[in-house]
């Protein structure tokens, strides 16, 4: 839909009361189809939510609340039970930015795999012969790529570690009977078996009760020999970043690629004060990227735009397309 239909869409709802909670850069569409404010308002009627906690205490500043809409995908950060129980509409959107975390996955599985940045560290003492420069590399045909959680972004790692030519594998109970089929990838029945089989272990799975901390030290020890680590998912699956910090340096893992973390900024710790310092060990087998898989300026833009579509049809009492939990 053009900008201007949607400008014209939104006239009669520009009075309604939208709240920003939180840091959202400023964007063409926001300010064309709906004058929201980003200062407190109690009678506010929606709230467009980033990264602010919206509690229980934080909802009861609300009192003509009609929804909570969750810029992006996780919404670990509002209190769905409590929302729901005062009829509160909740709702995310989850497919913004699917290609961009999968690409950023993949990107990440390639350069740990063929050693692009940790090349890049080693030219810098350059050796002359090339039996001098090399790495041990295998040739991804005969790697395992293990996906954890086949949704959306999942999915879409999967298909195209295939088309690149990876072995591949999941672990998703939620996933309906010969869905296997649809990916052409091995299912395993427990992630135990997938961590015994996997060269590499790509997680996508939403922040739950039952992920929270899931990669711990039980979790790496069950991983193969020399095997991958990549969380383009939630920061607090891994419960500790120095679980990384051993198994790493003693080769027990080859590379760790991280778009995420358990605290962003990150805390300082063994695993961050090594990587901070370019220790020669962690070089190239240790990549950070501050949060930003999702981000492409086109991802960002139909973020802002599904977000203010979700807002609408809650304010016309229709049914949003992702909504999250249920009214009770």
């Amino acid at each position: 839909m053009a900008i201007e239909q949607l400008e014209k869409t939104w006239i009669r709802f520009v009075m309604a009361k939208a709240f920003i909670t939180d840091y959202v850069t400023e964007h063409d569409i926001k300010k064309k189809i709906l004058d929201v404010s980003t200062k407190f308002d109690k009678d506010a009627e929606i709230l467009l939510v980033w990264h602010e906690i919206v509690n229980k205490k934080y909802i009861d500043k609300f009192p003509n609340l009609k929804g909570i809409v969750k810029y992006g995908v996780g919404y670990d950060n509002i209190d769905i039970e409590y929302a729901n129980k005062k009829n509160i509409v909740v709702c995310n959107v989850p497919d913004y930015g699917v290609n961009e975390v999968s690409d950023t996955a993949i990107a990440m599985i390639m350069d740990i795999t063929r050693c692009i940045s940790r090349y890049n560290f080693l030219s810098k003492s350059y050796k002359d012969t090339w039996e001098q420069n090399t790495l041990p590399l295998k040739r991804i045909s005969n790697l395992m790529l293990g996906v954890i959680g086949a949704g959306r972004i999942g999915s879409s790692v999967i298909l195209k570690a295939n088309a690149i030519g990876f072995e591949t594998c999941f672990y998703d109970p939620y996933k309906e009977s010969g869905y296997d089929k649809v990916l052409k990838s091995k299912r395993f029945d427990s992630l135990e078996n997938l961590l015994n089989h996997s060269d590499i272990i790509s997680i996508h799975t939403p922040l739950t009760d039952e992920t929270r901390g899931m990669v711990n030290k039980n979790f790496i020890q069950k991983m193969k020999h020399n095997s991958i680590l990549v969380n383009t998912a939630r920061g607090k699956i891994i419960k500790n970043l120095d679980d990384l910090y051993y198994p790493l340096k003693r080769n027990l893992l080859f590379g760790v690629a991280l778009d995420v973390l358990p605290y962003e900024p990150p805390k300082t710790c063994k695993l961050i004060d090594a990587w901070k310092k370019n220790e020669k060990w962690i070089e190239g087998r240790l990549i950070i990227n501050p949060h930003v898989a999702f981000y492409s300026y086109e991802s960002y833009k139909e973020m802002l735009n599904k977000a203010l579509m979700e807002a609408k049809r809650i304010l016309q009492g229709k049914k949003t397309l992702n909504p999250v939990g249920e009214i009770h």
